[in-house]
């Protein structure tokens, strides 16, 4: 019998997981159980070409928070539901928000096979669809994942375009928040490697007791404790795309022996003499140029030559101010989702707020101020600029200039809906747009980057 395409299998009750994998593998069905849901993010990217079938209640990150994440990163990955009896109206409000489905504890080995197998048909039918749309030059998704109309982030996904079909290695730079692991996934789920691990390493967090071990992996015996043979990051990532976040963050020693992995794209474990090749594309990110860190004798020179092959910046918040408001309705919109509440207005009066903040934390510091806002809590973050206009005249234009572009942005740069909301004619708008040098074009709908 030919296998089926792959399936995610997530539960952290090892009996059952195990029972379950079993069962789908004797009905033909590719399988790969886990017992944690953080492990299938590393697994199923934007172009991953199965289903994932998770328990709802699990410690750490249960089966919603999981489903959440998957669908921030493919809308279209079928999620299967496995609840317990009490779950069943969870499971249910669930479906409404993206599950596939949902299966109730017992269930019969045929039922979950039948499901899974409508999902993989849809999945497919889904991976079909994009490649005759590629084919055809049909847009990506990137405008959505990468929002905005600045000419700064139109170049950035210009860019990332240009870039994510190579195998050059990238060194992302950008501040805190402003979206640099968003830009390696994108990198990663555009590239041949799609349908290959996607595995972050965040540097700033390895324990430095274990670091090599955790990178490398080990033989038993290499040191105490080492019971048993096990796989390092890299070798999990295989075929795939590694980020090691933060990277000015790696012990200087570590640095040495990273460089050789990457100019020879191979490892050995602890414990063993013997090389394991690596098919591997790697991304680094880092807050601030690592030249500085070069000159400080913090970071390797040659590790910074090897890694920057191509490097890509992401323009902060202050950069961008004019994609403010357009990121603001989308996170709220996610936000909505994400604490199962009803969707909220946005009135014009807090897009202005929004759009006067300077937002040091960048997108990060955004999203947060959007789930607050959706949870009912109001926007409780910093005060608008104090080095804002002092004039009343002054004051007064900006207040206009900014309601105006609120307006735009809430109606996809629609001038009728615009001028109508505003009390105003289409002549007295367009005046006042010129008068601001408010171009209708950064806010259209359609704009394709």
């Amino acid at each position: 019998m030919s296998r089926r395409p792959g399936i995610l299998l997530i539960d952290d009750e090892a009996e059952l997981r195990a029972s379950t994998a079993q069962a789908l593998d004797l009905a033909g069905f590719d399988v790969q159980d886990l017992a944690q849901a953080e492990r299938a993010l590393d697994l199923a990217g934007f172009g991953f070409p199965g289903i994932v079938i998770t328990d709802i209640r699990m410690p750490g990150m249960d089966g919603l928070s999981l489903m959440t994440r998957l669908h921030e990163i493919d809308r279209e990955i079928p999620v299967i539901l496995i609840t317990g009896h009490g779950d069943v109206q969870l499971a249910v409000r669930a479906m409404r928000q993206g599950a596939w489905d949902f299966v109730e504890k017992p269930f019969p080995a045929s039922v979950l096979a039948d499901t899974a197998q409508r999902a993989l048909d849809y999945r497919r039918l889904v991976l079909e669809n994009r490649l005759l749309r590629a084919a055809a030059g049909q847009a990506d998704d990137l405008e959505s994942r990468l929002i905005g109309r600045s000419p700064a982030v139109v170049d950035l996904r210009r860019r990332i375009r240009t870039i994510a079909p190579t195998e050059a290695d990238v060194l992302i730079v950008g501040e805190t928040g402003a979206g640099k692991d968003l830009v390696a996934r994108a990198l990663h789920d555009l590239s041949p490697r799609a349908r290959g691990p996607f595995v972050a390493i965040d540097c700033a967090a390895l324990p430095a007791q274990l670091i090599e071990s955790e990178l490398f992996g080990h033989e038993a015996g290499a040191f105490p404790g080492a019971l048993r043979a096990r796989f390092g990051k890299f070798e999990h990532a295989r075929g795939g795309t590694v980020l090691l976040d933060d990277i000015a963050s790696m012990p200087i020693d570590l640095q040495g022996k990273l460089l050789r992995v990457i100019e020879r794209r191979a490892i050995t474990r602890l414990g063993s003499h013997d090389e394991v090749a690596l098919d591997l594309r790697f991304i680094a990110t880092a807050r601030a140029p690592l030249e500085d860190e070069v000159a400080a004798g913090r970071f390797r020179a040659d590790l910074l030559y090897r890694l920057a092959v191509v490097t890509l910046r992401v323009p902060p918040l202050a950069e961008r101010r004019e994609d403010v408001a357009l990121l603001f309705l989308r996170l709220a919109a996610e936000a909505s989702v994400r604490h199962r509440r009803e969707p909220v207005d946005v009135s014009p009066q807090v897009i202005a707020a929004i759009s006067a903040r300077a937002w040091p934390g960048n997108v990060r510091e955004l999203r947060n101020a959007a789930d607050r806002y959706v949870l009912g809590l109001g926007l409780d973050g910093p005060e608008p600029d104090e080095a804002g206009p002092r004039r009343l005249a002054d004051r007064v234009a900006a207040f206009e200039r900014r309601a105006i572009e609120a307006e735009l942005a809430a109606h996809g740069g629609a001038l009728k809906p615009t001028y109508e909301s505003l009390g105003l004619s289409r002549k007295t708008l367009w005046e006042k747009m010129q008068k601001h040098g408010i171009d209708k074009a950064h806010f259209d709908d359609d704009e394709s980057g």
